[in-house]
């Protein structure tokens, strides 16, 4: 970004399809063209507003796109340093021979039981109704389950099926998610992993949970306060006038209102081509909260997660305070500049504590609750991790009360490109890019050998070729991380502490409480020096 522009990008995106007339000369505050010309088309986000109005506050083209923040924000991960050493070793005996990064050890045990475990220490938070999400959970199911990591079904996937059967306001009956449950239980290998099913407002009502407990066998439900995206409940674009008069009925917001004979003649006329489907935002309280994880409890539920976004302080200090008071098993906390669906281009990028200050806060309050001697749950930070070093940053950031990383544009990502090559390879067109590896998925996916020993080759071909794709990242990040923690002489993920890492600046230092670089080991390097 040059020195003359704001922390943000303002007036022009390719998130929104938009771009200034005059690229190098624009005003920092507002993000018009220095020069405003009469006669414009208007290319800028401003002048795509005035004939497409509200269209533009979504990123496009929407539906078949993941969206993150553009903000550069004041102090993020990568003004953190890892730290190594060259003495010793932590979980493993100082040996050169044995303390080797293939032997790191980063499998997560959690749950009030420790019942629940994963072979990494990261999840998918929660991808629920969108079509990216839906059209690539495929391959998200059975990588997550295969990599033995967990994937939670996010909001309103019952609500947007067509096919879904109610009785007296409840689900009865759901073809997408007995799907999605399906596919990763399927897949699950030696009890590791877990998929959850998440509830908004309009799940909570729907009785979702119970249906997914009760006809379904999952055992792990999430209550979801938010995201770090957006303050405001899910959206989605519906293209069909049918489907949105049935989200209507069924009590979703949409809009404009797809019962109106005007609403209805517009859209065959084609002035418009799609409809709003909103979520409705919650109303936390305390007793609300402690009633329905009573509620969840009773109907079988054998571990309760809880999910909250990049909201003020004293609503993270609410989750948590109710996740220790009422023993959840897990919270996930998910901060600004993060993000996967659909959320409102600008509300993404201009609302929110951003991910390093809220993870900051979040140990400040965990540790305060811990010194008090009250209970924890395994804490989850998300927010924009894509990679190893990121995944060891976060860990590092929250210890020793965070136990995993929360991943979901990263994943998506892998998926879609596994998905990508396996039409290209069907249909014989693969990119010279792609080609130079092979002509064969067991050719091309680094990690084919090691699945057809684990699986059998009949069963490998039987992949879809995103879920290839998740697995061979997934390698990718795991191989990463163990290097990284074997260069910090760190060989099971519980070790990792807050010193593991160092602030690069000033103000990341100050916003983390994590040591500058300059005064890292200070003490005991003079005591070295002074023959201590």
């Amino acid at each position: 970004m040059n020195s003359n522009q704001s922390y943000s990008r303002v007036n022009s995106s390719a998130a929104t399809l938009t771009k200034n007339r005059t690229e190098d000369s624009v005003t920092s505050m507002s993000g018009m063209c220095v020069t405003c010309v009469d006669g414009c088309i208007g290319m800028c986000e401003i002048g795509k507003s005035a004939y497409r109005g509200h269209e533009v506050i979504y990123p496009q083209p929407f539906g078949v796109i993941t969206t993150a923040s553009e903000k550069v924000y004041p102090v993020d991960y990568s003004h953190f340093s890892i730290m190594g050493t060259a003495v010793g070793a932590q979980g493993i005996e100082a040996d050169s021979d044995k303390a080797i990064f293939p032997n790191v050890n980063m499998e997560v045990k959690l749950g009030h039981d420790n019942g629940i475990k994963f072979k990494l220490p990261w999840i998918i938070p929660g991808i629920g109704s969108t079509n990216v999400a839906k059209n690539n959970w495929e391959g998200l199911a059975i990588g997550s389950a295969l990599s033995g990591t967990g994937l939670t079904i996010g909001e309103n996937v019952v609500g947007m099926d067509v096919e879904a059967i109610f009785n007296n306001g409840s689900i009865a009956d759901t073809v997408d998610l007995k799907r999605r449950v399906k596919l990763y239980k399927d897949h699950q290998r030696d009890g590791y992993g877990a998929i959850i099913v998440q509830a908004n407002v309009e799940d909570t009502r729907l009785k979702v949970q119970e249906y997914a407990i009760e006809k379904l066998g999952v055992e792990i439900v999430e209550l979801k306060w938010g995201q770090g995206a957006k303050d405001i409940g899910g959206e989605v674009k519906i293209r069909d006038l049918e489907k949105a008069q049935l989200l209507y009925k069924r009590g979703y917001v949409v809009l404009p209102n797809p019962m109106d004979e005007k609403v209805i003649e517009a859209f065959k006329k084609g002035s418009f081509k799609e409809f709003e489907r909103h979520s409705r935002v919650g109303m936390v309280t305390e007793e609300g909260f402690a009633m329905r994880v009573e509620e969840l409890r009773k109907a079988g539920a054998k571990y309760i997660f809880l999910k909250t976004g990049a909201y003020g302080p004293t609503d993270l200090a609410r989750a948590v305070k109710y996740a220790s008071k009422y023993k959840v098993d897990m919270l996930t906390v998910d901060g600004a500049g993060g993000g996967t669906g659909m959320s409102p281009w600008r509300m993404m990028n201009e609302w929110g504590i951003p991910s390093v200050e809220l993870h900051s806060l979040l140990y400040i309050y965990a540790k305060h609750l811990k010194d008090k001697g009250e209970y924890l749950p395994a804490m989850v930070v998300a927010g924009g991790f894509t990679f190893e070093d990121q995944i060891f940053k976060g860990l590092a950031l929250g210890a020793p009360f965070v136990k995993m990383v929360g991943m979901a544009r990263g994943p998506i990502a892998a998926a879609m490109v596994g998905k990508t090559i396996g039409k290209a390879i069907e249909i014989d067109q693969i990119p010279v890019f792609v080609e130079r590896f092979g002509q064969t998925k067991e050719e091309i996916f680094v990690s084919a050998t090691e699945l057809i020993h684990q699986l059998g080759k009949d069963e490998f071909d039987k992949l879809p070729p995103g879920a290839i794709g998740l697995y061979t990242y997934y390698e990718r990040l795991a191989q990463g991380l163990r290097q990284l923690m074997c260069g910090a002489r760190k060989f099971s993920t519980d070790l990792i502490t807050r010193n593991d890492i160092a602030a690069l600046t000033h103000q990341a230092a100050e916003v983390s409480g994590i040591n500058y670089i300059m005064d890292v080991d200070k003490e005991e390097a003079f005591g070295i020096l002074n023959g201590k």
